[in-house]
């Protein structure tokens, strides 16, 4: 899609938001420069990236909700920590997370990177299928975790393999 086609798309939706998600849109050089036109005809832009690339070159004004990999994704050591330097408080970081190993580790990367004082919001967010949100949340009860349980609704609403929803 060319850029005046994702605007024209973007107008046929309506509101003033938009999301940008992947896979991984940094892999593509045309996500930057697109966010920047976005924001300049007066939308709020927010991209959801892997975590394994810097964000920096995003336009300030960009909500980014950066992943850190835990353990179960198999891509855990893939975290560009680079990312903490450009980070604002409207900023997200979000973890998936599998199982409870997961939950340790995302729990003990919140500590070790004090990831609560770079960013207002920290999104703990079940592997869908595989996690029951139920057992998260009670994790995150259990521990007094100042973070917001995260599910991916269009999964619930929709087929969960449904794409461009």
């Amino acid at each position: 899609m060319s850029s005046e086609e994702v605007f024209q798309r973007v107008e046929q939706l309506g509101g003033r938001l938009v999301e940008l998600t992947g896979g991984e849109p940094l892999l593509q050089k045309e996500v930057p420069p697109l966010a920047a036109q976005l924001l300049s005809r007066g939308w709020q832009v927010l991209i959801e990236t892997s975590g394994e690339r810097f964000v920096g070159e995003l336009p300030k004004p960009v909500v980014k909700i950066v992943d850190v990999k835990c353990p179960g994704s198999g891509e855990s050591d893939k975290f560009c920590f680079n990312n903490f330097d450009v980070l604002e408080h409207k900023d997200q970081i979000k973890f998936v997370i599998l199982d409870e190993t997961d939950y340790q580790y995302a729990r003990a990367f919140l500590d070790r990177h004090s990831v609560q004082s770079r960013v207002d919001e920290v999104v703990f967010s079940p592997v869908f299928g595989q996690l029951a949100p139920r057992e998260l949340a009670q994790w995150i009860l259990r521990d007094s975790l100042e973070v917001r349980l995260g599910l991916q609704l269009h999964k619930f609403i929709w087929e969960p393999d449904t794409r461009g929803v």
